[in-house]
């Protein structure tokens, strides 16, 4: 009896050895299913993300693309403006105009005028945008006596015509990028000069007068009507 039964205990382990073994191997089987599982999942749940986040982008740029018709509808403003925003300039450009108109009668006599229609739109520059950067004091002077100077060179090098005119137009608009202070007004200098005959005479003084002269008075108007505008608002 011990025989038989030492025989069946010490078959046991040869027994149980198979079965253990099967086990782990099921077991390790089961758990690589189940990495495979948990891969394939989040796999999936990342790439449904980026399909998602895709679809999100593609929506908010097609939102976001400006239409072909902007362009002609006007720009939102934040606020509506004020009686004070509204008549503090152009008070300012009246004022402006009517100095410049009473200059230019006193020295009519002389062969001299300073009240030039270019000077119009520099009014409305400085005195309906102060802070854009083509109202800046550093703009405007430097795009008024460059712009001026290169007039007064194109109608010496190619005379008065189409070819001083285009020539000085684009010679303006580069110099205007090149040294940061594009100040639309001031393309109109060159033209001014090329077409007026009573300006030839000034040759290179035209840079000074009346380009420097008019935008020191309308620069002085500009910090008026920035004043009144600032402390004075209804």
């Amino acid at each position: 009896m011990s025989k038989v039964s030492s025989g069946i205990v010490g078959m046991v382990p040869l027994v149980l050895a198979p079965c253990s073994w099967c086990v782990s191997l099921c077991f390790s089987n089961t758990m690589k299913s189940k990495g495979l599982l948990l891969d394939y999942w989040a796999a999936k749940s990342s790439n449904d993300k980026g399909r998602r986040s895709g679809h999100g982008i593609v929506a908010s740029s097609n939102v976001a693309s400006p239409s072909i018709w902007d362009d002609w509808k006007p720009v939102k403003a934040p606020s509506t403006p004020s009686l004070s925003d509204i008549l503090w300039p152009s008070a300012g450009a009246f004022a402006a105009m009517a100095i410049l108109g009473k200059l230019d009668q006193l020295l009519a006599p002389k062969g001299l005028s300073i009240a030039f229609a270019p000077f119009g739109a520099v009014s409305t520059v400085l005195f309906a945008t102060p802070t854009a950067p083509s109202a800046r004091k550093y703009s405007m002077f430097m795009a008024q006596i460059g712009c001026a100077a290169i007039g007064v060179l194109a109608l010496t090098i190619f005379g008065p015509g189409w070819l001083a005119r285009s020539v000085s137009i684009a010679a303006s608009v580069a110099y205007m990028i090149c040294t940061n202070s594009v100040h639309p007004p001031a393309a109109s200098m060159p033209l001014l000069f090329i077409d007026g005959p009573k300006f030839h005479h000034l040759n290179f003084w035209y840079a000074l007068y009346p380009g420097a002269t008019a935008c020191i008075l309308l620069s002085v108007m500009q910090q008026v009507v920035v004043y009144l505008k600032k402390n004075f608002k209804f």
